[in-house]
């Protein structure tokens, strides 16, 4: 004997998997919606705006005589338009500077897709304090809020090898015309 469901009880079954259908459509396109609408868009020199925190880490790998681990902290502010200032604290092989708080400056540029460089020029108040140029390449993160720095090069000093990142999270955001 065939046995068949009876058809108040397919009917259900059948509304019940529509529905189940609609809502895991509902969901996904929901998902897609709420992933497009975080999707920060664009960057540019206005989202690395604000103060900012950094942790230094690495070391210099060559020539001998600057060669060495580096580790610091730095506060710096970037205006949004494209300009930079700073004042760090940096070690060289455990060794405190003669600055406690060795003051700098530069340009930056933000690409569109969130990267960009920026160059720190040092100016120290005590010439033991002096060094190169620096330009590093940086990725910002969530939507501006954090930066990933490597030191690349220096554009007026002779080559160096080195392997120095940072990490920096803003503390405080500016208005655009604050300086």
């Amino acid at each position: 004997m065939k046995r068949t469901i009876a058809t108040p009880l397919r009917g259900f079954i059948q509304k019940f998997s529509t529905s189940r259908l609609g809502l895991c459509l509902l969901f996904v396109v929901g998902c897609s919606g709420f992933a497009h609408a975080a999707d920060p868009g664009p960057c540019s020199n206005e989202t690395l705006r604000g103060d900012y925190a950094f942790t230094i880490t690495g070391q210099i790998l060559a020539p001998p005589p600057a060669a060495g681990l580096v580790a610091g902290v730095t506060w710096t502010h970037f205006d949004g338009h494209g300009n930079m200032k700073q004042i760090d604290h940096v070690l060289h092989n455990g060794v405190a500077p003669d600055e406690e708080w060795r003051p700098g400056s530069g340009p930056y540029q933000v690409n569109s897709d969130c990267t960009g460089y920026f160059t720190i020029t040092p100016m120290p108040t005590d010439p033991a304090d002096g060094g190169p140029e620096l330009k590093l390449f940086f990725v910002l993160a969530n939507d501006g809020r954090e930066i990933r720095t490597v030191v690349s090069n220096s554009p007026s000093a002779p080559a160096f090898s080195a392997e120095i990142t940072s990490i920096g999270t803003r503390i405080r955001d500016c208005p655009p015309d604050w300086q």
